[in-house]
């Protein structure tokens, strides 16, 4: 009997394509997934409120990881029991990992002084400026400012000075995670640490042993990589693949994006 399986996935460059937001190429796999019965979570650094309408969009209908690790929300009905350490929030039964994002805007703001025009950040732009840094529409735009614990910051300097940056803000306290377009600023969480929780929890309620997949593209999941049973490296076109510790079921794809989460999926559990 093939081992029960539960899919972690992030969503930007991965599930969805990097420049345009598409997940056709993943449909296939989705539909597959979906008749199998098989969860599949995003696992992003999107907000509560992007999604929502993302999540409806794609058929996705069950839980969903924010913010790079923040916080877990489970719709009602998911689980038989109520999921341990969760409270009711917003239609949802919901775990988090970190306090909001108030104090690293104070954080962000004493740092400004030492790295001045060399980063922007969310919460100081407004939603064109966003639009303009992500290429979302402006209800999208809206939506991934709706941020509840992290902040996205727009690196414009150097390399070197970024380093520098990063080092500054893990000296405060931070957990700077880079993803494909921002580094997020946030508490110590990961999509790691939420994985394993999750996986914690499925397995008490459902008593029986299940495997983690996940599929990410860049170091802001290398956390999850790490945690899951496999890690699949999805290629990108814009960076290099993320460098893992792990070395035993890691898979890198052939095709970018969305072609490339198709592609893995069916080599590890649809074809089988």
């Amino acid at each position: 009997m093939q081992l029960k399986t539960v899919i972690f996935t992030d969503m930007d460059g991965t599930l969805l394509d990097h420049d345009t937001y598409s997940f056709e190429a993943a449909k296939p796999a989705l539909e597959k997934l979906a008749e199998r019965k098989i969860p599949v979570i995003p696992t992003t650094s999107k907000t509560f409120a992007e999604l929502l309408d993302l999540r409806l969009t794609i058929g996705l209908n069950g839980p969903f990881i924010i913010e790079n690790g923040a916080a877990i929300y489970i719709p009602h009905g998911f689980f038989e029991q109520k999921p341990a350490g969760t409270t009711w929030q917003d239609g949802y039964w919901c775990k988090t990992f970190i306090s909001t994002k108030g104090y690293w805007l104070k954080q962000l703001d004493i740092v400004k002084l030492e790295f001045g025009g060399e980063f922007n950040h969310f919460s100081n732009m407004d939603i064109s400026e966003i639009q303009q840094s992500t290429g979302l529409n402006e209800i999208s735009a809206a939506k991934a400012a709706q941020r509840q614990f992290g902040e996205p910051v727009l690196w414009k300097g150097s390399e070197e000075r970024k380093r520098e940056f990063i080092k500054a803000m893990t000296e405060r306290g931070a957990n700077p995670l880079e993803g494909g377009r921002f580094i997020h600023i946030s508490g110590d969480c990961n999509k790691g640490t939420a994985l394993t929780w999750f996986m914690e929890e499925y397995q008490r309620q459902i008593g029986e042993a299940t495997q983690a997949i996940a599929l990410g593209d860049g170091k802001n999941d290398i956390a999850m990589l790490e945690a899951a049973d496999i890690a699949v490296r999805i290629k990108s076109e814009h960076h290099q693949p993320p460098v893992l510790d792990k070395e035993d079921n890691v898979y890198t794809s052939t095709l970018p994006g969305p072609a490339g989460w198709r592609e893995m999926l069916n080599q590890l559990i649809l074809e089988n």
